[in-house]
């Protein structure tokens, strides 16, 4: 585990450097600061915080030169006391030019924002779409345009916007600091125009430098643009501090809180609790007592559906609903007085029963849900299949689809096929939703996946009467395998976005008490309503 964490710490450490040292040298020669700088400034001290799409892009765009981080950084943290979404442009990386991964980054800040209603704020230093990928970034319904069409939509909610325009503001991007509430600019770096010098002379024949064109003077006194001008970052950032602090506070969801108590466990004890070999089993239980509140679980059903455990808890506080995989092998008691083992991690018709009935109960008592996900899929063969295990799986993912309470998720170790979904994968919109560096996600494990593959590749050779030797086979499920296997990494989905980032594990009570705050701020809740449930 140490191992994994200092793999994560280097990585992390990697990502503040943007572009790389001489990038942000020339960045701060020009009186700027990065965009790690300008979060740290803005944000509360001795708050806490949480990083949304850290890794994103990581390991892509290789031909392009990469773009770390995407090129933006996201956080969830404390302005004058609220809580706010806060999006920094780093210009230190493609003069912050937005590839396609950047752009569903910036709408993954704008739906956490429409989802928990609460402020935004644009730290905006960005050169507008990078043109060598613009067919892949600009014309689709999640593309680019999404951006302004969320600005207009959080301004008609009445979700506050701030933007800050600190450098580069440029074409269509020009329209995102516009369309918020308040548009502030600083002198010298910052300017917004829908077309640059040089694009103004070649179409219209028109000399002007940018500053005149776009500048600060330009907007704040003959335009009308942008709101006000500061001399440096940091009057721009005090101005951002001194407007959310007059934010009046609406209605709340009143989510059930009480005095934090520490959890039984250190969080630190997971590292032992949790083995890295991931057919190794372990009890959820112990691992879930480094989370929640000391003594504060009521399991629900303990003694039926044992390979997923449900129970109410509290975590700094809060009130929770958990569903987690149960990694242990359980006896499972069956008409007759008989009984059966079930492997740890799989779901079986009466946990997915059970799992289906206690989410609908906290969706009927305002509770929010977390998912702790170690699942390699629901129970398969003849057996299962003639007890009903799919209509059973449909009856869980049709109680879980449908919540109307904020849901979180956590990927504690594999997340396979239909099990992530039962279990509140991406697709089922969670408020956040985190993996640990232990965590695997693909349809299949690398194993069953490099098997099946070659049945599937030998089938194929044999139809065309080729047969392949043992030592074929062998060569080609390894490179089946290497390949799948770099898929099943965390930082793999991590960079896809598939998951908000890696984190430590100690972070997930924070992450989840962040977010409950957060959450508790949309006083809306629709009525729940399951549809029709198979029985």
């Amino acid at each position: 585990m140490q191992d994994l964490l200092d793999l994560l710490k280097q990585k992390t450490e990697k990502l503040q450097l943007g572009g790389g040292l001489s990038k942000i040298e020339k960045h701060k020669e020009k009186g700027k600061l990065t965009a790690w700088e300008r979060i740290t400034y803005l944000l509360d001290d001795n708050q806490p915080y949480v990083e949304i799409g850290k890794f994103a892009a990581d390991g892509m765009y290789a031909e392009h030169g990469g773009c770390p981080n995407a090129g933006v950084v996201v956080v969830l943290g404390y302005v004058s006391g609220r809580l706010c979404v806060v999006v920094s442009n780093d210009a230190t990386v493609k003069a912050g030019a937005w590839f396609p991964m950047t752009g569903k980054k910036n709408l993954r800040a704008q739906e956490i924002a429409m989802e928990n209603h609460i402020p935004i704020i644009y730290l905006v230093d960005s050169a507008g779409v990078y043109l060598p990928m613009q067919d892949e970034i600009f014309p689709d319904k999640e593309h680019f345009g999404r951006i302004f069409r969320n600005n207009a939509k959080l301004s008609s909610m009445g979700i506050p916007q701030i933007s800050a325009i600190m450098g580069s503001c440029v074409a269509g991007g020009a329209y995102l600091p516009i369309m918020s509430d308040y548009a502030l600019i600083v002198e010298g770096t910052g300017s917004v125009f829908l077309a640059g010098s040089y694009l103004v002379r070649s179409s219209i024949g028109e000399v002007i430098d940018n500053e005149t064109l776009g500048g600060a003077t330009t907007h704040c006194e003959i335009s009308g643009v942008t709101d006000n001008k500061y001399p440096d970052d940091n009057s721009c950032l005090d101005a951002i501090r001194n407007i959310v602090d007059k934010f009046g506070h609406h209605e709340h969801a009143h989510f059930s809180r009480k005095t934090p108590i520490a959890p039984a466990y250190k969080p630190k004890a997971l590292y032992d609790i949790l083995p890295l070999d991931r057919l190794k089993s372990y009890d959820m239980r112990e691992l879930l007592k480094t989370i929640v509140d000391a003594d504060s679980m009521e399991e629900y059903k303990k003694d039926y559906g044992k390979t997923i455990l449900c129970t109410l808890a509290r975590i700094d506080g809060w009130a929770v609903g958990i569903v987690a995989n149960q990694r242990e092998v359980v006896k499972a008691k069956k008409p007759g007085n008989t009984t059966e083992m079930q492997m740890g991690g799989v779901i079986y018709s009466d946990s997915a029963d059970k799992a289906a009935r206690f989410i609908m109960n906290c969706n009927q008592q305002k509770i929010p849900l977390i998912f702790f996900q170690d699942v390699t899929g629901f129970m398969v063969g003849s057996r299962s299949e003639q007890g009903g295990i799919i209509k059973d799986g449909a009856k869980m993912v049709n109680a879980m689809a449908n919540s109307v309470v904020p849901k979180f998720t956590f990927i504690v170790g594999n997340s396979y096929g239909a099990g992530n979904y039962a279990m509140c994968g991406k697709a089922y919109d969670p408020r956040l939703i985190y993996a640990w560096p232990t965590a695997s996600m693909a349809v299949m494990s690398g194993a069953a996946a490099g098997k099946t593959l070659l049945q599937i590749q030998e089938a194929t050779l044999k139809g065309k009467g080729t047969t392949l030797s043992d030592e074929d086979k062998k060569e080609l499920l390894a490179k089946i395998e290497a390949q799948y296997n770099e898929q099943l990494s965390p930082y793999y989905a991590a960079a896809r976005l598939w998951v908000d980032g890696v984190i430590d594990p100690a972070e997930t009570r924070n992450i989840i008490s962040m977010g409950i705050e957060a959450a508790n701020h949309n006083p809306t809740i629709e009525k729940y309503n399951v549809g029709v449930i198979q029985t």
